[in-house]
């Protein structure tokens, strides 16, 4: 065969590829996913794609958005800022999105928001509570409340429900959510009336507590505020236990996850979440059921908050009446329905005005469990 027919042939093949591929993305709407599914925080990756995941199912079993399909076009940061850009950067240069869902812990979100709106992409955080978040432009959402709000919240139910007068705080210094949390509790739960007894801090990795948890047995606060994620959170519980403080210890949602990688040393353990799997709220009953039978386990707020993310974009996809990202980020914007994790608007800044739930660590049988204590709503 001559080189021209070969030539020839190459462009047919190319083109009936190309077409092919754009009618494939004709009947298709797709989503980007950036979650942790590997390194430390895993945990809240794969729950919360596995939540985003379970609302595609459904969206696609009731025939999808406007008769297209949806498709999740996911990829794996590691919990990394770093590999959050190179996700980024590979599902809209390669894939061609123009929605993502993620990252899932505050500073990889961060790390993707500019070129997200310099690029005109809508990017929904589900649980990225650092206040910076949504600064970067109109174009960024986040499905969870704000540290801010988190932080007041257990300092509220510090002094009020637990009755504390005394805490102490141990926190990661080089972590911005658990330092956004840190302030925020000692801040409300000052203005309750109540004393910090002792401000401890550490840095990222570090795994002996031992040095600050003298100082706090010390000061002999009646509760411990540890801000920080579950598998830092169950060493700390260890070793504070193991110097005799049995007091409440107080967190946050980064605690999810923790009564799988935990012992009894958590219990007397109270966190602020997005929602309770326990809730009678049909919405949750449903979801709780079907994420089960899909994944065999009971869904942690990090599923909820990306199922919710997912049907946030499809309902704002359905009130522009269009893909264009544009048109839905600006419908995103105008909503207020009712989802899994509560009643949600959005204010000025792209931040959902929600509930937030208190729940109690306790022993079911021979195994760790959660349950609904109190709700506290947005001031």
């Amino acid at each position: 065969m001559k080189k021209s027919s070969l030539t020839l042939v190459s462009l047919i093949l190319t083109a009936c590829v190309s077409l092919v591929a754009c009618k494939r993305d004709a009947d298709t709407v797709k989503i980007g996913g950036i979650f942790p599914l590997s390194g430390n925080v895993a945990v809240y990756g794969i729950e919360a794609r596995n939540g985003v995941l379970l609302a595609i199912d459904e969206i696609n079993a009731a025939g999808g958005i406007g008769g297209k399909k949806v498709e999740l076009i996911f990829e794996d940061d590691e919990g990394n800022p770093e590999k959050s850009v190179n996700a980024y950067n590979k599902l809209t240069a390669k894939d061609n999105v123009k929605m993502i869902i993620g990252s899932l812990t505050s500073g990889c979100t961060i790390a993707i928001t500019s070129k997200a709106q310099t690029q005109q992409v809508l990017l929904v955080a589900p649980a990225a509570t650092a206040e910076a978040v949504t600064e970067a432009g109109d174009y960024i959402f986040r499905a969870c409340f704000i540290d801010p709000f988190q932080g007041t919240v257990g300092g509220i139910f510090s002094a009020n429900d637990l009755g504390a007068k005394q805490a102490a705080v141990l926190y990661d210094n080089g972590n911005d959510y658990s330092v956004g949390l840190k302030d925020n509790f000692i801040t409300a739960f000052q203005q309750q009336g109540g004393v910090i007894a002792a401000n401890e801090s550490y840095m990222t990795g570090d795994v002996d507590f031992n040095a600050q948890i003298t100082k706090i047995k010390a000061a002999n606060p009646d509760l411990v505020y540890l801000p920080d994620y579950y598998n830092t959170v169950a060493l700390i519980a260890k070793q504070l236990r193991a110097q005799g403080i049995n007091t409440p210890i107080v967190g946050a949602d980064g605690w999810d996850g923790l009564t799988e990688n935990a012992g009894d040393e958590v219990l007397n353990g109270y966190y602020s979440n997005h929602y309770a799997s326990d809730s009678t709220d049909s919405k949750v009953q449903n979801f709780v059921k079907s994420y089960r039978t899909k994944f065999g386990s009971i869904p942690v707020s990090f599923a909820a908050l990306g199922y919710d993310s997912m049907y946030l974009i499809r309902d704002a996809i359905v009130a522009a009446d269009s893909l264009d990202s544009t048109r839905v980020k600006d419908a995103l914007a105008a909503l207020n329905g009712s989802y899994v994790t509560g009643n949600l608007s959005f204010n000025e800044k792209h931040n959902p005005v929600k509930s937030a739930v208190i729940v109690e660590i306790v022993k079911q049988g021979d195994k760790l469990a959660t349950v609904y204590k109190t709700t506290v709503d947005p001031q």
